[in-house]
């Protein structure tokens, strides 16, 4: 299934009214089935489907590695995922007895959004940048998003380890994006701990979680942190910055990371 479509619409600009193509993008329900059960579904785009269930269910504490998968398959033209994999059946459980329904765009399921249950070890990477390269690097992400040129109806993120190594994830709901680009990288064998994330949109609760759950020392957006956000970020020392906007930035914690 192609993430995009094009379709007729009604242009009116001033005066004028006429019709013109446009292109959209898909939306889909993705079910993950892991080892024959239904574990969930979430509101994705049909791109980069198995990248999104690695790192979904990683972020979950589900799958510990990616090396624990057996099989993986993209089934049902995009709309399903089938994996084969040791998990951990306990959060399952947790997953379907307490999920919530996250702020982010689409529906989807996370059982980490408490500080006190998130059940992720403290960051203690030394891993730094420079806040020039986090600069630079934010002011061309958004050139690099196919979909979010054709549409500009997706969110977007990008994991960077250096000038070769770096991986995008677009999806309309922010909280995927993070979960395909973690996917990609794990299942390319990037150690993840040692590359700084970069996201469209805002820092909420869940994506400080997910870049928590996995261990990634830096998490940066043009746009705001929630308290929320923060106090995650605080607890389990990432650093986090916002308004990442030219030469300025909001380093709410930790900034130790980022050096002038």
């Amino acid at each position: 299934m192609e993430p995009i479509f094009s379709t007729t619409i009604t242009k009116i600009k001033g005066s004028q009214k006429f019709e013109r193509e446009d292109t959209l993008v898909r939306e889909i329900k993705l079910e993950l089935i892991v080892n024959g059960e239904k574990v969930g579904a979430v509101m994705a785009t049909p791109v980069d489907q198995e990248a999104l269930a690695i790192g979904y269910l990683m972020s979950e504490n589900i799958i510990e590695r990616f090396s624990d998968v057996t099989s993986l398959k993209l089934l049902n033209d995009g709309m399903r995922v089938e994996i084969e994999a040791k998990v951990n059946q306990k959060n399952i459980k947790k997953l379907n007895a307490e999920g919530v329904v996250i702020s982010g765009c689409g529906k989807s399921m996370t059982a980490n959004i408490d500080p006190e249950a998130i059940e992720a070890k403290v960051i203690k990477s030394d891993f730094s940048i420079s806040a020039a390269l986090l600069s630079k690097e934010m002011g061309q992400f958004y050139t690099e998003c196919p979909l979010y040129e054709q549409t500009g109806c997706v969110h977007t993120a990008k994991l960077f380890t250096d000038a070769h190594t770096y991986f995008i994830g677009e999806d309309i709901a922010q909280h995927n994006t993070i979960d395909k680009v973690v996917g990609k990288a794990q299942m390319a064998g990037i150690d993840v701990t040692n590359s700084f994330l970069m996201v469209s949109g805002r820092l909420s609760s869940e994506m400080v979680a997910k870049a928590v759950m996995h261990q990634i020392p830096i998490l940066a957006s043009r746009t705001a942190s929630t308290c929320l956000g923060l106090m995650i970020a605080e607890k389990f020392g990432l650093t986090l910055a916002g308004f990442v906007r030219g030469d300025t930035m909001n380093v709410y914690r930790h900034p130790r990371r980022i050096h002038v």
